[in-house]
């Protein structure tokens, strides 16, 4: 059985650092940096030649400059003669970008999905996607997980009344999950509506 590599990109290397610590393990070198002209530049640090590598890389933050880490990270070991490399993605990067709801919308998920595959990746490990069709962009295995049973555990010993309170979704997207966390608390829920134009002209 091969061994298990841990490789972190720079969106979140705390959390990489803590499953490492979980498995018992450190983990792996690798260099991450930028060029003059502001190309990334990744060199991994150590053998992985038939290893069983992991690449932890969350799409937030820059997301942008995170994505491309992470695919020249899945790249660089593929070629260095890695066993299977999987990429752990807590946070799919454009997952809200998974339909053509308007004329010529692009299908950034898919793309991202292709990106992915092309790049070497031999299994996707995610959370909680915006939408559950993304798993069919993938033509390797992809695991789904959710964040479900933490989110009722944190409520349940942080929220003091929390047998009071009420859970909302912020859009339709979120309305089952919200339904599914109001009924394992018997609590009433609630959905919201958002304008797309409206939180723009918010956030500018």
């Amino acid at each position: 059985m091969p061994n298990i590599k841990i490789f972190a990109g720079n969106s979140h290397p705390e959390l990489a650092q803590r499953i490492a610590q979980r498995l018992g393990t450190e983990p792996s070198k690798v260099v991450l940096k930028k060029f003059a002209n502001q190309e990334t530049c990744v060199e991994i640090g150590e053998s992985v030649r038939g290893e069983d590598v992991y690449i932890l890389q969350s799409g937030c933050g820059e997301v942008n400059d995170h994505l491309m880490e992470m695919l020249i990270m899945i790249h660089a070991c593929k070629i260095a003669s890695a066993e299977r490399v999987t990429a752990v993605i807590p946070c799919y990067p454009y997952a809200r970008q998974d339909k053509k709801d308007k004329s010529r919308a692009p299908i950034s998920a898919k793309l991202v999905a292709n990106m992915l595959s092309v790049a070497g990746a031999d299994h996707i490990i995610t959370m909680d996607l915006h939408a559950s069709q993304i798993q069919g962009f993938f033509d390797i295995p992809v695991d789904n997980l959710y964040a479900e049973p933490a989110v009722l555990k944190w409520i349940k010993e942080n929220i003091e009344n929390w047998r009071e309170c009420t859970i909302v979704s912020p859009d339709a997207g979120g309305a089952k999950r919200v339904v599914s966390i109001a009924d394992r608390l018997n609590v009433n829920f609630a959905s919201s509506t958002k304008s797309e134009q409206l939180r723009t002209k918010c956030s500018a």
